[in-house]
C-alpha cells in the first residue's frame, strides 16, 4: 500500500483523530448488529495500548433536518464501545464546542472519546456531507497532526470527516481495517491469482455498468445473477414475463455481451413465482425463458450447477451481489449455492464486496468461509469499478 498507516506514526501522548464507521443499526436504542464497531477494533486497541488519545468520529444514518436527529446519537454506540473495549469511552453528546474541547483536552494517554453523530452538522448547510472547509479546519485542530481513517465504508465520499480533516494535519494515515480492505479488493482486481472469476448479482444493470465493463478487461470470466440478468435476457429475444427488467438498457446489455467475448456467463434458468408476494406457485424455468405471469426471483438447479462448473478452479473470486432474493428461504438456493461453490475451491482468495452479499454471508451462516468480507458496499463498488476513492487519495503518501 502506497500509504502511510497507523504502524508509521508515533501515537504516545498525542491526541489522535480516528474516522470509524459506526453506521450501525439502532432500534430502540439497542444495536442490532456491531459487525462494523468490531471491525474498528484492533486499529483503536493500537491507538491506546501506544498511549495515543483517541478520538472517534463517525457518521450514523442520514440527518437533513432536525426531526432526524431522533435516534441517530451514538451515545448507544459509546456505551457498546466502551464494553468491548473494558473502559469508559467519552461522550459529550455535541460535535464542536467547549464541552467537546474541555473533554478532548482531559484525556489521559490510552483514553477515548466519541464525537457526537458527524451528520448532526449537515443540519444546517451540509456541512459534513459537502466537506465544509471550515469544519474540516475545526475538527483537524481537536487533535495533535495526526488523522487515522479506518472508515471504508466512507472512503469513497469526500466529506469533512475524512477529507477534510486530512487536508488540515501533518500525517493522515490509514487504519488496519482500511489497509485490509484495499489489500483484498484492490490488488485481487489488480493483481489476482489466476483463474479470476467475478460474480455480480443485484437487481439493475445500471447499477453495475462501470463494474462490468471494468472486470471484463481483469477477469477470465464475469459470471451475472439476480434481477439484472433478465435485462440481459431480454436484449437476446427471451421471454421474461413479469421480472425485473430495464428497458432503457437493452441496447447496452446486447453490447456487453458483444464486447464481452464469451466471457459473460449469465443463468440459464430461474426458480419463478406468479407473485413477488402472497404468490401461490413457484417452480422452475426449463431454460432462460420465464413464463408468462411470473417472474424470475432465483437462480434454477441448471444455473446453480452451471456457475459450480464455470467456479471450478478458481483461486481469486470477487462476489458483490446475490443471484436471488435471499431472504426469502424459498428463493436463496441460487445465493447458497453460489457461496458453496465459491468456498469449495482449494486455495481460494474468496472476497464479499460488502452490501447485499455480505448480509447474505453472514445471515446464512458462511462469513467465516469466506477470505474477506468488506464493510462497505459503496466504497467496495467503486474499488471494483477502478475508481480512486477521495479518502484514501487523501492519506499521506510514504
Amino acid at each position: 500500500m502506497a500509504k502511510l498507516t497507523v504502524k508509521d506514526v508515533e501515537l504516545k501522548g498525542k491526541k489522535v483523530l480516528v474516522r470509524v464507521d459506526f453506521n450501525v443499526p439502532v432500534k430502540d436504542g439497542v444495536i442490532t448488529n456491531d459487525n462494523r464497531i468490531n471491525a474498528a477494533l484492533p486499529t483503536i486497541k493500537y491507538i491506546l495500548e501506544n498511549g495515543g488519545r483517541a478520538i472517534l468520529f463517525s457518521h450514523l444514518g442520514r440527518v437533513k433536518e432536525e426531526a432526524d436527529k431522533a435516534g441517530k446519537s451514538l451515545a448507544p454506540v459509546a456505551k457498546a464501545l466502551g464494553e468491548k473495549l473494558g473502559k469508559d469511552v467519552v461522550f459529550t453528546g455535541t460535535t464542536r464546542g467547549a464541552e467537546l474541547e474541555e473533554a478532548i483536552n482531559a484525556l489521559a494517554d490510552g483514553e477515548i472519546l466519541l464525537v457526537e453523530n458527524t451528520r448532526f452538522e449537515d443540519i444546517d448547510g451540509k456541512k459534513e456531507s459537502k466537506n465544509d472547509p471550515e469544519l474540516g479546519k475545526y475538527w483537524a485542530s481537536l487533535g495533535d497532526g495526526i488523522f487515522v481513517n479506518d472508515a471504508f465504508g466512507t472512503a469513497h465520499r469526500a466529506h469533512a470527516s475524512n477529507v477534510g480533516i486530512s487536508a488540515n494535519v501533518e500525517k493522515a494515515v490509514a487504519g488496519f481495517l482500511l489497509e485490509n480492505e484495499i489489500a483484498y479488493i484492490q490488488e485481487a482486481v489488480e493483481a489476482p491469482e489466476r483463474p479470476f472469476v467475478a460474480i455480480l448479482g443485484g437487481s439493475k444493470v445500471s447499477d453495475k455498468i462501470g463494474v462490468i465493463e471494468n472486470l471484463l478487461t481483469k477477469a477470465d470470466k464475469v459470471i451475472v445473477g439476480g434481477g439484472m440478468a433478465y435485462t440481459f435476457f431480454k436484449a437476446q429475444g427471451y421471454e421474461i414475463g413479469n421480472s425485473l427488467v430495464e428497458d432503457d438498457k437493452l441496447d447496452l446489455a446486447k453490447a456487453l455481451l458483444e464486447k464481452a467475448n464469451g466471457k459473460l456467463i449469465l443463468p440459464v434458468d430461474s426458480k419463478e413465482a406468479n407473485a413477488f408476494a402472497d404468490y401461490t406457485e413457484v417452480k422452475d424455468t426449463e431454460d432462460q425463458n420465464v413464463d408468462p405471469g411470473f417472474l424470475g426471483l432465483d437462480a434454477g438447479p441448471k444455473t446453480i450447477a452451471e456457475f459450480g462448473k464455470e467456479l471450478a478452479g478458481a483461486k481469486t473470486v470477487v462476489w458483490n451481489g446475490p443471484v436471488g432474493v435471499f431472504e426469502n428461504p424459498d428463493f436463496q438456493a441460487g445465493t447458497i449455492g453460489v457461496m458453496d461453490a465459491i468456498v469449495a475451491q482449494p486455495g481460494v482468495k474468496s472476497i464479499i464486496g460488502g452490501g447485499d452479499s455480505a448480509a447474505a454471508a453472514i445471515n446464512l451462516g458462511y462469513a467465516e468461509k469466506f477470505s474477506w468480507i468488506s464493510t462497505g458496499g459503496g466504497a467496495s463498488m467503486e474499488l471494483l469499478e477502478g475508481k480512486a476513492l477521495p479518502g484514501l487519495t487523501a492519506l499521506t503518501d510514504k
